[in-house]
């Protein structure tokens, strides 16, 4: 049986002012590509299909588009599970139609019984089993106990993902033994273990209110055959396991992911193996993202090299001097005016990244995003640590209950 892992899609993301939906298609078109040339039974992805709980239309008719053309090339069967950036909803709204045509899909939490899905092949025999679990809320997994701290509801939530895991690993060992003890069982999550590779810039944060709750693989049941992980970013395994890996995003979230080899991860089992062949599959770059930094005079030259290569070039610049703005401007543009290569951010670092104030080139408004914003803006108080960190837990929790009550 052949698997293929992917995770963190992010339909509907943006880089400054630009779109990325024509990126999005021609990485669905070559994932299409890529579960038709390994011949691939099953496509498994591991949350944040989405940018945003509401996405687009035209990020819905991409996903969608995407899922009947698998189904109508011979993809047996598709799993999806939910993010932290998904809306539970509006993923599971048409959960029974997607069923006939082998797309399964787990939005948010349910009972762990309802997790396990039993997978067959033409014939009907049971080939693979899948403990398709999503991004689990903080309601999903922690009871609420008074006078509660941050770092015991960090403890707790620990403790309740592990609950919800050997929960579902029970009816899953349950389950095998009953239709037939040699099919492989697979889990998928989407959260941040302990010691997870991450860059700055890319949408990654800690994922519970007011705590860095980052989970140990020891979660995983011993007799899972293979963990596929959504959350993190960057394509990476997890410790020394082999079996228990992070796929990454297929596209660069940011600048900072532009010189990031992007992956998806193709699993074989066999019956003449104990262990899986799991291989990583490099992504092609769709967007060319180029982040440049120095004086004018490197900048300047940087720039020449980027208009000759004759291709369609996003841009982030640094620049580390003291030329007035308006300069600066018209020695970039004489040099990108009437070529593929485009300018979307411009920062003067001498003069401090941080600066909300926009001069046309510190990051604007645009730029950032509501927990960014409000996360500076205390940097700027005289509050200390502990109260910051208190207004943070509150400003979180605002925000959740601001997205759950929009989407229901």
């Amino acid at each position: 049986m052949k698997i293929l892992h992917t995770s963190d899609w992010h339909i509907g993301r943006t880089l400054g002012d630009k779109r990325r939906y024509e990126e999005h298609l021609a990485f669905l078109e070559w994932l299409l590509g890529i579960l038709a040339d390994h011949e691939a039974d099953m496509l498994l992805v591991c949350g944040d299909v989405f940018d945003t709980i509401a996405p687009s239309n035209k990020s819905l008719q991409l996903y969608y588009e995407f899922l009947r053309k698998a189904h109508d090339r011979g993809c047996r069967h598709i799993v999806i599970v939910g993010g932290n950036h998904d809306a539970p909803s509006l993923l599971d709204a048409p959960r029974l139609v997607l069923q006939s045509m082998g797309v399964h899909v787990v939005g948010g939490a349910v009972r762990p019984e309802e997790e396990v899905l039993l997978l067959r092949d033409e014939t009907g025999k049971a080939e693979a089993i899948v403990c398709a679990v999503p991004f689990l809320r903080d309601r999903d997994v922690r009871q609420v106990v008074e006078r509660e701290s941050i770092d015991d509801k960090g403890t707790h939530l620990v403790t309740g993902i592990a609950e919800h895991y050997r929960q579902v690993g029970e009816e899953a060992l349950c389950l095998r033994s009953s239709v037939d003890p040699s099919i492989p069982i697979i889990y998928t999550g989407h959260l941040f273990t302990s010691g997870g590779k991450t860059t700055d810039g890319d949408g990654v944060r800690d994922l519970y209110v007011g705590t860095a709750v980052h989970v140990d693989a020891s979660i995983f049941p011993d007799h899972a055959d293979y963990v596929a992980l959504g959350h993190l970013h960057v394509p990476q395994q997890v410790g020394d396991s082999q079996v228990i890996r992070y796929s990454g995003s297929p596209i660069p979230m940011g600048f900072s992911e532009c010189t990031q080899q992007k992956e998806v991860v193709l699993v074989e089992f066999s019956p003449h193996s104990l262990f899986p062949l799991v291989s990583p599959l490099t992504v092609p770059r769709f967007q060319h993202l180029e982040h440049i930094e120095g004086d004018l005079e490197e900048i300047l030259a940087m720039l020449h090299d980027l208009v000759a290569r004759k291709e369609s070039v996003w841009v982030e610049i640094d620049y580390r001097g003291s030329l007035p703005p308006s300069s600066l401007r018209e020695a970039i543009q004489e040099v990108t005016a009437a070529s593929e290569v485009e300018i979307l951010r411009l920062r003067n670092t001498s003069l401090g990244v941080y600066s909300l104030e926009s001069s046309g080139w510190e990051q604007t408004l645009e730029d950032l995003d509501e927990r960014e914003v409000f996360r500076r803006r205390l940097d700027q108080t005289e509050l200390n640590d502990e109260e910051k960190q208190q207004l943070l837990v509150l400003h979180e929790q605002v925000l959740r209950s601001l997205a759950e009550e929009e989407i229901s």
